[in-house]
């Protein structure tokens, strides 16, 4: 995960550096790095409300993960190729010091998922009883569920929708209410079931 200033940019400097990176200046490290770990993050985004990152990291091929972070939390070692989700994937021995596992993770098999497609934290209006779940969904499952990130964990699952076909990506609207993306070319609004 890299974090850069754009602020800036111009033809001879793209980009420039933040100095509270966590590598600057370190050598064999690159200086853009703010986090690392992660397999194949589809889909990140921060709550501004708790200042908190939520990430949706795409699993090798038994688990898929939603990982929470504050947003100041700098050089955080997610993990990967030691672990997928909170399993040992390829080390031998398989030590998990310092790694930041997972605060939710789902197999593959037993959701009918193949692939974590991450959401974002629900801050609309329009729904209060939503505000603070974050919403994600899945590539293969088609799926929309929800958590609470509570004491350090996800609490309060929720499944709202059983099969919204092939689930591409989450957006928001400058009012913060929540949109569903699908293959079939659905744009859905999240919101509250109807009879």
């Amino acid at each position: 995960l890299l974090r850069i200033d754009v602020s800036n940019a111009g033809a001879a400097t793209p980009y420039t550096i933040p100095s509270t990176n966590p590598f600057v200046g370190q050598p064999d490290r690159r200086a853009e790095i703010w986090a690392y770990g992660l397999r194949n993050p589809w889909r990140f985004a921060f709550d501004t409300s708790t200042s908190r990152l939520y990430i949706g990291d795409v699993g090798q091929n038994r688990l898929e993960e939603v990982d929470v972070s504050a947003a100041d939390g700098a050089g955080l070692n997610y993990g990967w190729n030691v672990t997928e989700g909170t399993s040992c994937f390829a080390a031998d021995p398989c030590d998990k010091t310092g790694l930041t596992l997972p605060v939710l993770e789902y197999a593959q098999d037993s959701s009918g998922g193949c692939s974590v497609i991450g959401g974002f934290v629900y801050r609309g209006s329009a729904f209060p009883e939503l505000q603070g779940r974050y919403f994600y969904s899945d590539l293969c499952g088609g799926w929309l569920r929800s958590f609470v990130f509570s004491g350090g964990a996800a609490a309060d699952h929720r499944e709202s929708i059983a099969n919204m076909g092939t689930v591409l990506s989450f957006g928001e609207n400058g009012r913060k209410e929540l949109y569903v993306l699908t293959a079939a070319g659905q744009v859905l609004r999240v919101g509250r079931a109807t009879q």
